[in-house]
């Protein structure tokens, strides 16, 4: 797909990797719909990719919202008349032991991000199946492989989105032309976990290496350009999905201990909701404060020694249960 003056959807488009994907493809010449509670930071957006050669339409959404997403889609069929490729990439995260995370937190959770793509995809099937062709894209990050403890509400949701994409795909087999491609990235030097309502009274940070969510949007870009199923965006997304399905105990464990010693270590601060059921007006921007320098080739040696480390947990393991 040639993407000048087609249509693109991207819901969570006010900061971070749909920000990214926003301007991505802007440059493209496309004709973009941009959706996200924080109609101030979308119309900041709108105003760059304007600039950047990109007829831009702003449509306040709360996609876990279900009449929001329909009218999202209704609003850009009605301007632009149809809809070429609708990306699922709003998202909201809250971190804390289970029980002492409030359970409406993880009911917004799971309706922001398992039901929100939901909605999403609700939405736009209608007007893709009618012309006969188009493209969802779902970021789905690496979390719909990997567990994260003390994230237990964005683990369901993770997990339960990607077996749904799975299910879409079976079904939509019928129409060869409207595709669905996942996207499953490592960590993100983003602006969302300085949004994530946190429990923990812990300051919070991703884990290294943390990837530049222009390469998120890049790929959307390239996926939208060429459909494929699966993309896997980081060498360490690959390496943790591949390392939880050899050994998912091992996994679990590890990544439930090198959470708990990093919170006993971390600045304290204050319990907050952050932007899990409103939005907030900081931190709106592509980028966070989190990413590695230099190039992606740099975190090899990193990634090899992780592998490595292990693999060797794993071998000592199976050993002794021999």
């Amino acid at each position: 797909m040639e993407l000048l003056n087609k249509v693109i959807v991207i819901t969570g488009a006010s900061s971070g990797a749909g920000r990214a994907a926003a301007l991505e493809f802007a440059q493209r010449g496309t004709k973009l719909v941009i959706g996200a509670r924080n109609e101030s930071a979308l119309n900041d957006v709108k105003e760059e990719c304007e600039g950047l050669g990109a007829e831009v339409l702003v449509v306040p959404t709360d996609t876990s919202n279900a009449t929001d997403m329909t009218a999202l889609a209704n609003a850009a069929n009605d301007t632009f008349g149809g809809i070429d490729v609708w990306i699922n990439n709003a998202g909201v995260l809250a971190a804390g032991d289970f029980d002492k995370t409030p359970m409406a937190v993880h009911e917004q959770v799971v309706k922001t991000n398992l039901l929100g793509y939901m909605n999403g995809a609700h939405a736009v099937l209608p007007f893709f199946k009618a012309q006969q062709y188009g493209v969802l894209i779902n970021n789905i990050s690496i979390g719909g492989f990997l567990p994260v403890p003390y994230g237990a509400g964005y683990t369901a949701a993770k997990f339960g989105l990607r077996g749904f994409s799975e299910a879409l795909k079976g079904e939509l087999t019928q129409w060869p032309d409207v595709i669905v491609c996942d996207l499953f990235p490592a960590f993100l030097d983003t602006p969302g976990i300085e949004h994530a309502g946190n429990y923990t009274g812990k300051a919070l940070k991703p884990a290294p290496p943390v990837y530049d969510p222009v390469r998120v949007a890049q790929a959307m870009v390239e996926v939208a350009r060429h459909p494929k199923s699966n993309t896997y965006v980081g060498s360490v997304s690959l390496l943790l999905k591949f390392g939880h399905a050899l050994f998912p105990e091992l996994m679990t464990k590890i990544t439930g201990l090198v959470m708990r010693r990093y919170l006993k270590n971390a600045d304290p601060i204050a319990l907050t909701d952050g932007n899990v059921f409103n939005t907030v007006d900081y931190g709106m921007s592509s980028h966070g404060r989190f990413g590695w320098p230099g190039k992606p080739k740099v975190h090899r040696k990193y990634l090899l020694s992780a592998a490595l480390i292990g693999l060797t947990a794993g071998y000592i393991i199976s050993k002794q249960r021999n």
